[in-house]
């Protein structure tokens, strides 16, 4: 092909997203990707006939940007049920949305888990988080998610024994640290839609985006070493070049590609997890439903590694063979290689505690210990929520890291950064 109007760094769903947009105003480019495949983070895996998304994660299906790239019916998607079911003291306890599942509203609430005040102020902050339009939402003071709960009147029991494994599997970390805009954010996204997993894994999203690109768009394999305005060097030192060049990687691997130092506006810090997949001949749940160890902090009676635990070919069939199941558990943080034994171990055990003998016949399938899993996300890191995609003249950036860390936010950073270079070219819209 001839030289790219725009060379694009990474084909996961921000590349990918900032690729559509520019291709639909008519200008071309070039994604370089460093691994075999696309997605990024979003990825799904074929072994052994499951399908093992790198790290669990849902589709909240309310992403107001997922629903205008992706055509949802054709990902086949089936959705969790919503609420959860939380280990504590001993035994499992549901709590579970009265409005959106009544036949389970007396089981939420007697649920031990909170008070009724307690279950009352979750109606209220449903009702606070959906009234307003999400730009309004993100100009909201901010604060701590633990402040946030605090000052809406929520009790320590529920906070230690329901937000924090709940919102630890989603923030990837259980200290509550992060934004208050994000957890605003993400809890209207599960007020007003479903948590869903695709047909086809995760990685279907990245798969469909790449269907709306010209053939030849997406190079893999091509793994870069170096990147200034207008030029690209390849490890294999080939050079690239265009007009401009946009950097779609998670935040550390743009920081090095581009040497650019790690700022207050774009720390490099980021949260881990660990995902351990085991197969079974039986599933332990018999409905698609999230599980939380909501036992309390670790060292306390019943505690352990797992920070959740689901059962997705409960919810999607294609992702176990048939007459099998798959079982995600989701631990924070990433140990060191030579730990990586032990942990699996103590995921064991603790799931011995929890699903009895069966635990046996389960057989450990694939560990992913993911570094960067979300980039920072701590309180002051959202104001502004969208960060500059310009580095300089001709070098652009984006990701989830520019914006929310979600898949809400690395589709609107992709989009927004091949809007600002369109503008500069000229485009207009």
């Amino acid at each position: 092909m001839h030289d790219p109007d725009v060379l694009i760094i990474g084909a996961g769903l921000s590349g990918l997203c900032a690729a559509r947009t520019l291709q639909q105003a008519g200008r071309s480019c070039l994604i370089l990707e460093a691994s075999d495949g696309i997605g990024g983070r979003a990825r799904t895996d074929i072994i052994d006939g499951f399908r093992c998304d790198r790290g669990f994660q849902v589709l909240l299906t309310a992403y107001p940007e997922a629903q205008q790239v992706l055509n949802y019916s054709n990902l086949g998607l089936q959705s969790f049920e919503p609420g959860a079911l939380v280990r504590y003291r001993g035994k499992f306890v549901r709590f579970a949305d009265p409005w959106r599942r009544p036949q389970h509203a007396m089981a939420t609430a007697l649920s031990p888990l909170a008070s009724l005040a307690d279950k009352l102020r979750v109606a209220l902050l449903k009702r606070d988080v959906t009234r307003d339009s999400l730009n309004q939402i993100f100009q909201r003071p901010e604060t701590t998610t633990l402040n946030r709960l605090r000052r809406a009147g929520f009790s320590e029991r529920i906070i230690e024994h329901f937000f924090k494994p709940f919102l630890g599997g989603v923030f990837l970390e259980n200290e509550l640290n992060t934004s208050s805009k994000m957890f605003d954010f993400v809890f209207r996204m599960f007020a007003n839609g479903d948590a869903a997993l695709p047909h086809d894994g995760m990685g279907a999203m990245a798969e469909q985006l790449a269907k709306q690109l010209p053939p030849n768009t997406i190079r893999t394999n091509a793994s870069v070493a170096h990147v200034k305005p207008k030029q690209v060097l390849l490890e294999s030192g080939e050079v690239l070049t265009a007009p401009v060049v946009i950097v779609a990687c998670d935040l550390p691997a743009a920081l090095k590609l581009c040497d650019l130092p790690n700022s207050a506006s774009r720390r490099k810090e980021g949260k881990s997890v660990t995902c351990v997949y085991f197969t079974a001949p039986k599933p332990p749940l018999t409905e698609p439903i999230l599980v939380l160890n909501g036992e309390g902090s670790e060292g306390s009676e019943g505690s352990g590694p797992i920070n959740n635990l689901c059962v997705p070919s409960q919810v999607c069939p294609s992702y176990a063979p048939s007459g099998q199941s798959l079982i995600s558990v989701s631990s924070l943080g990433t140990p060191a290689v030579s730990d990586l034994a032990s942990l699996e171990g103590a995921i064991r055990r603790q799931l011995k505690q929890w699903y009895g003998n069966q635990v046996d016949s389960w057989g450990h399938l694939r560990t992913y210990c993911i570094d960067h899993a979300l980039p920072d996300q701590t309180a002051l890191s959202l104001t502004p929520v969208s960060k500059s995609p310009m580095i300089e003249k001709g070098l652009f950036i984006c990701g989830d890291h520019c914006n929310t860390a979600s898949i809400q936010g690395a589709m609107i950073s992709g989009r927004e950064a091949a809007e600002n270079v369109l503008d500069r070219m000229g485009n207009k819209r």
